[in-house]
């Protein structure tokens, strides 16, 4: 039997229960309608360094015809992975200590299916035998041999990656170099190229052959989901450079999606994670990463430990190399 003390309590704590369901469905519904006022750029093109230009140039001629995001971050990254003169993506890549070119590359689409091959040898376009690995095997990532022997079987050519340039570069390195890995703040490894398509879906592609000089069979962020990539449709898209090891010990390109889902623009989340990054290391010598991301609206940003980051952007109004603000000079 209920008390007129337990019939109060009662009826005040039904009374907050229906204040809080008000509250959080009209938080709820101002949410959608801000949300829904947004203009959402579209189609948009992002990627990493200066040489992020030329690969936007081939991503927005399949964009702008309508073409699909997980085509144009492909075909864009192959530009700079078939570019000779380019030291640190493809063929012309700077070599391991021991003298083998050694490439990692990843992939993602808007339906979260990704691919990836890492310590791949002798394959000059390592974007699209990862994306082979996405769709032709119930695999993410194949590595080594393996993913040489998949590519040859996949009708990929052989071809020597070790070009004369970067050969000579190697053997004056050895002159003087104890055998240790280059590593500094200019050093433009990889590209990271992020876009959103007409039908505002996201996809995201990640190459490099890695630090100049490595040791052998060392591999980076750049071929590992959630930390040199990652793709999420619902929020957004954030991809990794520089040194690969501190992305992947904060996951980074996943951490910055997961702060963009909780609100954070693209610049701050790259901000946030590259901030993370320095909490989490002593000594920052030399030690340069830098964020960029691209949210489901073509909102965009970028964020590096040191000045010197910039990344390309293609639109249908903007075409343009921007300045990353950066964490210490």
């Amino acid at each position: 039997m209920k008390t007129r003390r337990n019939f109060i309590k009662l009826t005040a704590l039904g009374s907050v229960a229906v204040l809080t369901s008000s509250c959080s469905t009209s938080e709820k519904e101002l949410e959608e309608k801000t949300n829904a006022s947004k203009k959402v750029v579209k189609p948009i093109v992002i990627s990493t360094w200066n040489h992020g230009i030329a690969a936007n140039e081939v991503s927005w001629k399949l964009l702008s015809k309508g073409g699909s995001s997980l085509d144009a971050v492909e075909a864009g990254v192959r530009v700079t992975e078939s570019d000779p003169n380019n030291s640190s993506v493809g063929i012309g890549g700077l070599p391991d200590r021991d003298g083998f070119v050694t490439l990692d590359a990843c992939i993602m689409n808007h339906e979260n299916e990704c691919g990836a091959v890492a310590f791949l040898q002798d394959i000059e376009n390592p974007i699209s035998v990862a994306r082979k690995v996405m769709e032709d095997t119930q695999h993410v990532m194949l590595v080594g041999e393996g993913a040489k022997q998949f590519a040859l079987e996949k009708g990929f050519k052989e071809t020597n990656l070790l070009t004369e340039k970067s050969k000579k570069a190697w053997e004056k390195w050895k002159e003087h170099s104890n055998y240790q890995p280059t590593i500094n703040s200019e050093n433009h490894d990889t590209i990271g190229l992020l876009a959103l398509d007409e039908n505002g879906n996201l996809s995201g592609a990640c190459t490099t052959s890695g630090m100049a000089y490595k040791l052998h069979g060392r591999v980076g962020d750049s071929p590992i989901i959630g930390a040199g990539l990652f793709v999420d449709n619902e929020v957004g898209a954030a991809c990794a450079t520089g040194m690969g090891e501190a992305v992947i010990r904060i996951a980074g390109s996943a951490i910055v999606v997961e702060l963009m889902r909780n609100g954070m623009s693209p610049y701050e989340a790259c901000k946030e994670a590259v901030n993370r990054v320095v909490k989490k290391h002593k000594d920052l010598t030399g030690l340069q990463v830098g964020f960029i991301a691209l949210n489901n609206y073509g909102e965009h940003g970028g964020y590096s430990v040191y000045s010197g980051f910039n990344y390309a952007i293609h639109t249908k109004t903007q075409k343009e190399m921007i300045d990353t603000k950066f964490n210490r000079k």
